[in-house]
């Protein structure tokens, strides 16, 4: 049977972002000094480290060092990311304008689908940002109704990490700590939009921002 440290090694390395939200008893696990050491030399000997976002509220595996072939997926991993950028924001916005929040979303939001889906029919202009967010690649939905479109982007951004559902029976999401670390890439971008995408990407990992 593996053990609670093998569980987060695995969920680590598989890419996820380990949150008091999405997983909070390895939250907790990594939260302790001692566990996070453990941990932080299991993954060394894969040329991993343990990262943290959003003031030590997200955790998640970065390269410790970096060799050809590191630098080549991490490029690839840090394009990706960039492509993904306009969809996931605009969907933020919708989601702030759509709930009349003053605040963006952050981990630990509530969002109730059938509200957001009431208030989005009820205002054109909603629904047509809906109908163009959810053509994008990212969620590559087909549907022509805002029911079909809603529950096809939450779908992708539940499998994507930036959500959980709590209760199956229930629409009714939650934001992840991937929500916060995603502010930090956008930063960073913004801070370094004078790089070259490979030095972007190096510097991001030197900083502990990317995979």
């Amino acid at each position: 049977m593996i053990t609670q440290q093998g569980q987060i090694l695995e969920s680590l390395l598989s890419g996820n972002f380990i949150c008091r939200v999405n997983q909070e008893e390895s939250f907790r696990y990594l939260k302790e000094p001692n566990n996070a050491s453990k941990v932080e030399a299991q993954l060394n000997l894969l040329n991993r480290t343990l990262s943290t976002a959003a003031e030590g509220e997200v955790f998640f595996a970065s390269y410790l060092t970096l060799g050809e072939n590191e630098r080549k997926v991490l490029e690839k991993q840090f394009k990706e990311t960039t492509t993904n950028l306009i969809p996931l924001v605009e969907w933020l916005v919708l989601v702030q304008e759509s709930t009349g929040s003053d605040s963006p979303l952050v981990q630990g939001s509530p969002i109730r689908l059938n509200e957001l889906q009431s208030t989005i029919e009820d205002v054109p202009a909603l629904s047509e940002q809906l109908a163009k967010i959810s053509t994008y690649a990212l969620f590559n939905s087909t549907s022509k109704t805002t029911d079909g479109q809603l529950k096809q982007v939450f779908k992708r951004l539940t499998e994507l990490g930036y959500l959980v559902k709590p209760n199956p029976e229930k629409l009714i999401y939650i934001a992840t700590g991937k929500v916060d670390y995603l502010y930090e890439v956008i930063r960073f971008i913004d801070d370094t939009e004078a790089l070259s995408l490979t030095e972007q990407a190096e510097s991001a990992m030197q900083q502990g921002s990317l995979l």
